[in-house]
């Protein structure tokens, strides 16, 4: 429970802190998504790859046995690429002490939140998909090795290839083109069943390339952009830990949900069990891509800028007093309490022995 706190909440706090070091004018514009792109979902494949691949080394040295040994090295190892990564770094914290009005943000980007947050949701990968591929067998070693490669050659060539094309066509743009594709492919692979069965080699590419094209030009590199970049700076945290909760719900609820839609159609044995599963994953890609295309803005370079002085447009037309925004409240005051910029006075004495305040620019 405390791990998945913690590896919940680093995605979401990594993404918001790259994307307002990448609009930073030392990075150029046609280049912002591309960094934002592989330091965060590319690294992210990556970690998924050294994830099973330090339980899968670890396996093969205790041959398959003392699994408790084995769970807590790799935990414990997997403290260390975080220490690798500890620095401070720089973030606007204009908004830092700000009463955000929540209910006015949620009412301007309300849209462009529940078209992401439904598609993340239908972005669901389930562990039973593997059962397929490895023959139903209990051997970790097996497992973790499939695992591997499959990740190591597909998800993350395809997301640091789809990283090129993020800034020349656009995240929207992409992510609709890999929707159709993984649709189109899921349910040619449905169609020739035979061939599944009866030939597992097939199958396994076949769910590779499906893999490679939701992060080379799909949900995976896209979906991280558009929900970081979507939203201004004073909100954009709150709107990527939003859409990206509900989409781990997904996550939760595909993976409780996909033995029994596989039971239903006659388990994982036969035909229709198997191709099932690339049925419905079609479908919901082009339920993804409906909401992608009808719920989701298109997000040029200069956007996050553009739409930070327009949300704080909006808020003054609204009433919020912006005046307060970027300014520290009092040391031992509370945060509604704002320290205006400094103005220093000084006592003069007159010969009549009046003091007069003068305020000294």
């Amino acid at each position: 429970f405390v791990l998945g706190i913690g590896v919940g909440a680093g995605t979401p706090s990594a993404t918001v802190s790259v994307l307002e070091q990448t609009e930073k004018e030392v990075v150029p514009e046609n280049a912002q998504n591309w960094w934002l792109v592989l330091t965060t979902n590319t690294l992210i494949d990556m970690g998924f790859v050294m994830s099973i691949f330090v339980p899968f080394l670890l396996c093969c040295i205790f041959d398959g046995k003392h699994l408790n040994l084995v769970w807590g090295l790799s935990a414990g190892l997997g403290v260390i690429p975080a220490f690798l990564w500890w620095w401070t770094l720089e973030w606007d914290d204009a908004w830092e002490y700000v009463h955000i009005p929540y209910c006015l943000a949620l009412k301007r980007y309300w849209k462009s939140l529940l078209g992401l947050s439904l598609v993340w949701y239908l972005v669901i990968y389930s562990s039973v998909i593997m059962n397929v591929v490895t023959g139903g067998s209990s051997s970790l070693i097996i497992v973790f090795g499939e695992l591997v490669c499959i990740y190591l050659s597909e998800p993350l060539m395809g997301s640091v290839l789809g990283a090129f094309l993020v800034d020349e066509h656009g995240p929207k743009n992409l992510m609709i083109v890999g929707l159709l594709l993984q649709a189109i492919i899921g349910f040619g692979i449905g169609a020739i069943h035979g061939a599944v069965v009866n030939h597992i080699t097939v199958y396994a590419i076949g769910y590779g390339v499906v893999l490679s094209l939701g992060e080379f030009a799909g949900p995976g590199n896209c979906i991280g952009v558009l929900t970081a970049k979507t939203a201004p700076l004073a909100v954009h945290e709150q709107f990527y830990d939003s859409a990206s909760i509900i989409g781990k719900v997904g996550a939760f609820i595909g993976i409780w949900a996909f033995p029994q839609i596989i039971d239903t159609f006659g388990s994982s044995s036969t035909a229709e069990g198997i191709t099932a599963l690339f049925y419905i994953g079609g479908g919901l890609a082009v339920v993804s891509t409906l909401m992608t295309f009808c719920l989701v803005k298109p997000i040029m370079h200069s956007d996050v800028k553009a739409e930070n002085q327009a949300f704080r447009q909006y808020l003054k037309k609204n009433g919020f007093d912006a005046s307060i925004i970027g300014v520290r409240p009092k040391v031992g005051s509370s945060i509604g309490d704002r320290q205006r910029p400094e103005v220093r006075t000084a006592e003069v004495q007159t010969e009549e022995d009046d003091v007069v305040i003068c305020v000294l620019q």
